[in-house]
């Protein structure tokens, strides 16, 4: 059966939607270019699933065109494994297997809107890929102390630095989720200051504001003028280069990684850290303290325990200890 060709959007539609498709989707016809606009721009609601999986689409469609595959109906399962056999010598299991979901999900929407018989990527095997400890490195109890006191809060500016990171230490919260805060998610639960964050994969958290950290974010609300703001203003905004002025705009969650680097650079830290080293250096002290881990896991907003163990550097402790004795 013969199925009609699916009409293309009407509208003025963002020239990211149709300016970042590689020009073999919109070659292979209208439903190929409706399965692809539907899938990165409907479909996937988390704009950095969105920029991954995008990126990972353009690799391997910009390999077949090199490679003379032409249109989306000639791409074969030896194309796609023949692709992830060259990846393999500059990129890790974890990021292969990741741009395999990619295809297989793309290619599932190919099929699904016609423009494709078979998807290509889905008999194609992922690879077997354990991790017991995330690669993310943990900043030190001692350097996120030095950090934080190195801040310069006679302005705003600082001030606002300080909450931010104060805040990604003592909640153990996200980035992007930090930057999302509206003044109206902080609040007073009655004997309790409470902060709300919207996580990631619309995940919804309240943690509760400890007095030191209350007090730094206290600080930065005084000075910023917000103390009366509407619910919906940013709490944390965007600053005016060189002006220490606020814009009234949210902070992007990249801003916030930027602002980290500079501190770090300025007092001599090494640059390797970011804001989700917070999460695991509070996590690792949580568990040296004998809290619970579902306790832990809860804190961290994570929805299965050994999501929480990859973030526990205790055992790269003990095996530090152990080489450290070798006598040789």
């Amino acid at each position: 059966m013969k199925h009609p060709a699916l009409p293309a959007p009407s509208g003025n539609l963002p020239s990211v939607v149709t300016d970042e498709l590689p020009e073999i989707i919109h070659r292979s016809g209208a439903n190929a270019t409706f399965a692809a606009q539907e899938f990165f721009f409907g479909t996937i609601r988390n704009e950095h699933t969105r920029r991954a999986y995008l990126h990972a689409v353009r690799l391997f469609l910009g390999w077949v065109e090199k490679h003379g595959g032409g249109e989306l109906t000639n791409i074969a399962p030896w194309h796609v494994g023949k692709y992830f056999e060259e990846m393999a010598a500059t990129t890790s299991i974890a990021t292969r297997n990741q741009h395999l979901s990619a295809l297989r999900h793309f290619f599932d929407g190919m099929v699904t809107r016609h423009a494709i018989v078979l998807n290509p990527a889905l008999s194609v095997r992922g690879e077997r890929y354990s991790a017991i400890e995330g690669k993310t490195p943990e900043i030190s109890i001692d350097q996120a102390r030095t950090l934080l006191s190195s801040l310069d809060t006679s302005h705003v500016i600082g001030l606002r630095d300080r909450a931010i990171l104060a805040i990604l230490v003592y909640t153990s919260s996200r980035a992007g989720a930090v930057a999302k805060l509206k003044c109206g998610n902080l609040y007073n639960a009655g004997n309790q200051w409470m902060l709300h964050f919207a996580e990631k994969g619309g995940k919804s958290r309240e943690i509760p504001v400890r007095g030191d950290l209350q007090e730094l974010i206290t600080a930065y609300i005084d000075a910023a003028g917000l103390r009366d703001a509407p619910k919906d203003t940013p709490l944390f905004q965007s600053a005016l280069k060189k002006q220490r002025k606020l814009t009234g705009k949210a902070i992007h969650v990249n801003d916030i990684c930027r602002m980290m680097k500079r501190r770090l650079k300025d007092i001599g830290l090494p640059l390797l850290y970011s804001p989700h080293s917070f999460r695991v250096t509070t996590i690792t002290d949580l568990l040296e303290q004998g809290v619970a881990l579902e306790d832990v896991q809860r804190l961290a907003g994570h929805a299965d325990p050994r999501t929480t163990r990859l973030y526990d550097r205790r055992q790269r402790k003990i095996t530090r200890n152990i080489v450290e004795r070798i006598s040789v």
